[in-house]
């Protein structure tokens, strides 16, 4: 399981918000190259990062500053935020981002979701976040009628590899991530699931590969120091290798060796 520390940027800086309400924007560090450069010090191989500008305003913003952190670190960057058409989405594909985080896009434009999955394949990933069970837009100002399981399985036939489930009434709260959501959801569809939203130990991260996330992403956790990223790292790790020592072995007890072995 990937640990993705958070970056969620507002006005050039490194916020956190509860709940996704901009009113409770808080700032936990003012230089987002050098708290990634932090991370990626501490061992994280990739990055979470949100335009939350962007995703309030419905339109890319702070562009320099996510071009700046792919450039000056060797993270893999997802992004997500204010991404609602083509060009915004090549231009950030294009200028060292790894994999580009579409929401509002992917509810109100399917068709304009599809023609980003054949044109860049899984480096399209699909972010649904959810209260109550229910799918918000628009940087989380405005509710919708579909239930998140419903749209996954929309997203799936559509053709994205990966998603990202945040539930919204846990976001920023460090009261844990929603795992019966997350279990539903993976049962539901066959699809890289991320965990979002909640997460506040390292109990936490172990409880989600248990579960077989493909990823967790951490913010406020890293930032109040109730999670080690190496820890959480190593935790992850430890869950992945005792689950393979678990794998039934072939006929006869031996297992087989790769070419490359």
């Amino acid at each position: 399981m990937i640990i993705y520390p958070a970056i969620d940027i507002q006005n050039g800086e490194c916020v956190r918000l509860t709940k996704g309400d901009f009113a409770t924007s808080e700032r936990v560090a003012a230089d987002p190259i050098e708290t990634a450069k932090q991370f990626e010090a501490a061992g994280a191989t990739y990055l979470h990062m949100v335009d939350l500008d962007g995703a309030k305003n419905a339109m890319a913003q702070n562009r320099d500053v996510f071009v700046s952190v792919a450039r000056e670190t060797g993270l893999k960057i997802e992004l997500g935020g204010g991404i609602r058409d083509m060009n915004t989405a090549a231009y950030y594909l294009e200028n060292g981002i790894d994999r580009i985080i579409l929401g509002s896009m992917a509810v109100k434009n399917p068709k304009l979701l599809a023609e980003l999955v054949r044109e860049y394949g899984d480096r399209i990933i699909v972010g649904i976040d959810a209260e109550d069970g229910m799918v918000k837009t628009e940087g989380w100002l405005a509710s919708g009628r579909v239930n998140y399981i419903t749209l996954a399985k929309e997203m799936f036939h559509i053709g994205v590899k990966h998603l990202i489930y945040t539930d919204i009434s846990r976001d920023g709260t460090l009261t844990g991530p929603n795992l019966a959501d997350l279990k539903k959801l993976r049962e539901a569809v066959r699809m890289n699931i991320i965990a979002s939203g909640g997460i506040r130990n390292v109990e936490d991260i172990r409880a989600l590969a248990k579960i077989k996330m493909y990823g967790a992403i951490c913010g406020k956790s890293l930032y109040k120091g109730t999670l080690d990223l190496k820890e959480a790292i190593e935790a992850a790790a430890q869950v992945e290798a005792q689950r393979a020592q678990q794998r039934p072995r072939p006929a006869g007890g031996k297992r087989k060796c790769s070419p490359n072995e």
